[in-house]
C-alpha cells in the first residue's frame, strides 16, 4: 500500500477557509486534530487523496487552497529531509537530495530532476495520479518546492515555468500569480522549470559537512522505509520510461535499479508478482494517464505504451479497462 506522511494532512487543514469544518475528515484517516504533528506517521495516500478532495470541494476558495498549503510550509517542518535540504551547497544539491531521499515522507510519490536546453525540470512523479485529490496534492507539491527554493536559496529564486499534467481547475492567472511565471496546464509532466543560475547559486545555510552528517541519518532512515510497494513502483516507473523502445527485457530494468535480475524476481515473486504482471500494470497506468491528459492519438498512445499495432493495444486495454480506449478518453474528458 503506498502511504504519505500525515504531515501533509495537518497543513491542509491548517490553510483550510476560516469556519470549514476538518475534524470528521481527519478522523477518517485515524488521526485526531489535536495530537502533535509528526512526519513519521504515515496515511495511506489514497485516503489522504479522498481527504484533500472532500475539504477542497467544502472550501470556499478551494481553487488557492493547494497554493496555500505550499506557501506555509517551510524546510524545518520536513525533519531531518528539510535539515539536509538546507544544508546541501546549493538548490542542485536539495533537488537530488530529494531524489534520494523523497520515500522518507512516504512511497506514493518521487522527484527527479531532467535536463533540457532552458535549465532543468524538477519533477513529480505520484502514484493514484489520476484521483482528483492527487492532482491537488500535486498543486500543493509544487507550490512547497517553489516555496523552500525560496526559503534557502541566496537568489531571488523563480522558476522558469510550472508545468501539470492536468487541466487548470480555474483561472490560469491566480496560478501565474502565485509562483510569478508561466504555468502551463496538460504538459505531460508536473515539474518546475529551474535555470541553471538557480541550480548552482549557494545555499544560505549550504555546509558540506552539516550536509554530509544528515546525509548518514536519511540513508539510514530510508533502510528503514523501504519495502516491496516502494520497489514496485520503482520497477513501474522506469518500466513506463522505456516503453517507446518496446516492451523491456527484466535484465535492462535490473541494471537500472542496480541489483541483480535474479534478485528483482525473487523480491517481485515474493509480493506475488511477476515481472510481466508489473509490465501490464505499468503499460496500463501509462496508457490511462496519456488519453487522460494528451490529445495523441490512439496510434501514438499505443506506440507510447510498447504496442506495435493499434489492435493489440485495443485489446489490451478492453482487458485492463473493461471498455475501449475511445471510450475512456471521452468519459474522462466529460468528468
Amino acid at each position: 500500500m503506498s502511504q504519505i506522511t500525515s504531515l501533509y494532512v495537518y497543513k491542509v487543514i491548517d490553510q483550510a477557509s476560516p469556519g470549514v469544518a476538518t475534524d470528521d475528515l481527519v478522523e477518517a484517516l485515524g488521526l485526531r486534530p489535536e495530537d502533535p504533528v509528526d512526519a513519521a506517521k504515515m496515511v495511506s495516500s489514497s485516503a489522504y487523496y479522498d481527504f484533500f478532495a472532500r475539504l477542497a470541494d467544502r472550501d470556499p476558495d478551494g481553487l488557492r487552497l493547494p497554493l496555500r498549503i505550499g506557501a506555509a510550509m517551510r524546510s524545518d517542518d520536513y525533519g531531518a529531509f528539510g535539515l539536509a535540504w538546507k544544508s546541501a551547497p546549493n538548490l542542485r544539491g536539495s533537488y537530488v537530495r530529494s531524489e534520494r531521499y523523497g520515500h522518507i515522507l512516504g512511497n506514493a510519490e518521487s522527484y527527479s530532476l531532467e535536463k533540457t536546453v532552458d535549465g532543468v525540470f524538477f519533477r513529480l512523479d505520484k502514484v493514484n495520479d489520476g484521483h482528483p485529490g492527487a492532482l491537488l496534492s500535486n498543486e500543493a507539491s509544487m507550490s512547497a518546492v517553489n516555496t523552500i527554493s525560496q526559503e534557502v536559496s541566496t537568489t531571488n529564486f523563480k522558476p522558469l515555468a510550472v508545468y501539470f499534467k492536468h487541466a487548470p481547475r480555474g483561472d490560469i492567472a491566480v496560478y501565474e500569480n502565485h509562483f510569478g511565471c508561466p504555468v502551463h496546464f496538460r504538459s505531460g509532466r508536473d515539474a518546475l522549470l529551474v535555470s541553471q543560475q538557480s541550480m548552482t547559486a549557494p545555499n544560505k545555510l549550504g555546509d558540506q559537512t552539516i550536509a554530509k552528517f544528515f546525509d548518514q541519518h536519511l540513508e539510514q532512515e530510508l533502510a528503514l522505509r523501504t519495502d516491496d510497494t516502494a520497489l514496485e513502483q520503482q520497477v513501474r516507473r522506469v518500466i513506463a520510461n522505456v516503453l517507446s523502445e518496446g516492451v523491456p527485457r527484466l535484465s535492462l530494468i535490473a541494471n537500472e535499479l542496480s541489483i541483480s535480475s535474479r534478485t528483482l524476481q525473487r523480491r517481485l515473486s515474493d509480493q506475488g508478482l511477476s515481472f510481466q504482471s508489473v509490465v501490464d500494470m505499468a503499460r496500463k497506468d501509462l496508457a490511462q494517464q496519456l488519453l487522460r491528459e494528451t490529445d495523441y492519438s490512439l496510434a501514438e498512445v499505443a506506440f507510447l505504451t510498447g504496442f506495435a499495432e493499434q489492435s493489440a493495444f485495443t485489446r489490451a486495454f478492453k482487458r485492463w479497462a473493461g471498455q475501449t480506449p475511445r471510450s475512456y478518453r471521452l468519459e474522462t474528458i466529460h468528468r
